[in-house]
């Protein structure tokens, strides 16, 4: 079983969550070296701290009511672009697909910096991504990279971003403990149903 996505074929088709829960730099080096392909947040710990270990230990260790406070804490660092060129570069040197994150509302201002590391697929993914206010179908023709957007959970808004030439739609939303989707859109979409609506795309 194999996964083409654009001009890279993979053994295992996975696409590893940009979550710094679950991704550093060295877990991203081994999806990739078991066949899939792991993608790091370029917004995350790893790109606003030499070394995270510290902030990500006062977030397991933080108590519940205190949790919010704890998480804006440690993401008021600033994300530093020298962070987003070494962590790529680390990744690159292992020989694996390179695969970085950037939300919608911070790609202008990152993906420069994130193209000249060296990456193989630039990732944009947010609670809410449609072709604007980016401008994704333009910045898409324009980028010597492919682009893997979302995540989305209706057909319409599936087929949007197929036409924006994108290599990849992501699809679903954030189910997990830490997603803020609920909150924020008012809605929770089972990954079943958001993959069985936008497949209708495809036709």
């Amino acid at each position: 079983m194999g996964w083409q996505i654009d001009a890279y074929h993979v053994d295992l088709p996975v696409m590893a969550s940009p979550m710094d829960s679950v991704m550093s730099p060295e877990t991203a080096i081994l999806v990739g070296r078991l066949g899939g392909i792991g993608v790091l947040d370029l917004e995350g710990l790893w790109t606003r701290y030499e070394d995270p270990t510290e902030a990500l230990e006062r977030i397991r260790r933080a108590d519940p009511s205190r949790a919010t406070s704890v998480l804006q804490e440690v993401y008021r660092a600033p994300v530093r672009p020298e962070l987003i060129t070494e962590r790529l570069t680390q990744i690159r040197a292992s020989g694996v697909v390179v695969a970085g994150r950037l939300s919608p509302a911070q790609t202008q201002r990152h993906w420069r910096t994130v193209v000249e590391a060296g990456v193989d697929l630039m990732v944009i993914r947010g609670s809410f991504v449609s072709a604007e206010p980016l401008n994704l179908k333009r910045f898409i023709y324009e980028l010597d990279v492919p682009v893997v957007v979302g995540g989305v959970t209706t057909y319409t808004a599936a087929l949007h971003l197929m036409r924006t030439g994108a290599a990849g739609v992501l699809v679903g939303q954030g189910g997990g403990a830490s997603s803020s989707v609920r909150q924020v859109l008012g809605l929770h979409m089972p990954m079943a149903t958001a993959v069985a609506d936008v497949a209708g795309a495809r036709r």
